[in-house]
């Protein structure tokens, strides 16, 4: 847990979980499939505005594990616009100095596009930017599992004491280790629930809902997300005198 008690005007890292885009292609009487293409150029922007902006790490939801079971057609064509969007954007990604990694259960993915975020993720590792990660076919309650079941073989081989064990070890053995944890949790689409989405990891974070659709969320939006952010007192158990007086519990 970060050990920042003021709030600054952007958050070190930011986690999104990316809805609306079937609603967004409904409603103009298109495929759901063309909404997940429009996604793709909303993720472009946001990634571009959130390197610009400064943020150190910038997590998108791009597919959970509970995701397999929507259509079998609509799941095909996220799989190929996956590898589409590694192709295009992975230079780009270079260019401005981003380095993308994937977290999840890559298993259950296709050789091809195994191989595909491998090499991207190659690609972009000596990138010095901002950090990138495509949560996908990830859930929280996974992630949260996959370091149990880690801490539970360790300690069965005699390499670790249970007593031993404290948040930042465990902290470690997520996906997400090596980056800060969210500051920010953003959620478009006007739903107002986690869904599984870095359960462990947001427990301090801020959460901002929005009504705008994935597809429509643009610099603007980011940017009003943003200024909610510094208008928040993020106490993390302390009392509001304690924060502003500087006072630590």
């Amino acid at each position: 847990m970060t050990n920042t008690t003021s709030t600054d005007a952007v958050p070190r890292h930011v986690a999104i979980v990316m809805d609306g885009n079937g609603r967004w292609a409904k409603a103009r009487y298109l495929p759901r499939l063309m909404g997940h293409h429009r996604g793709v150029e909303a993720a472009r922007k946001v990634i571009r505005a959130c390197s610009s902006a400064g943020v150190e790490c910038l997590t998108l939801f791009a597919f959970s594990s509970e995701n397999w079971r929507r259509p079998e057609e609509e799941v095909s064509g996220l799989m190929s616009l996956f590898m589409t969007a590694l192709e295009r954007e992975s230079a780009a990604l270079f260019r401005h100095n981003v380095r993308m990694a994937f977290i999840g259960d890559r298993s259950e993915f296709s050789t091809s596009l195994q191989d595909k975020i491998q090499q991207v993720e190659a690609m972009t590792a000596s990138c010095t930017g901002m950090r990138l990660l495509i949560a996908a076919n990830y859930g929280g309650r996974w992630d949260i599992l996959q370091a149990v079941r880690t801490l539970a073989t360790q300690i069965a081989a005699g390499g670790l004491d249970a007593a031993t064990l404290d948040e930042p070890m465990f902290g470690r053995l997520l996906s997400t280790a090596g980056v800060p944890e969210p500051d920010l949790f953003i959620r478009t689409g006007g739903e107002k629930r986690i869904s599984n989405f870095l359960m462990w990891q947001i427990a301090y974070a801020e959460l901002y809902f929005t009504d705008v659709l994935w597809p429509e969320f643009d610099e603007n939006a980011l940017h009003e997300a943003f200024k909610d952010f510094t208008r928040r007192q993020r106490r993390f158990g302390m009392t509001g005198e304690q924060v502003s007086g500087g006072k630590h519990a």
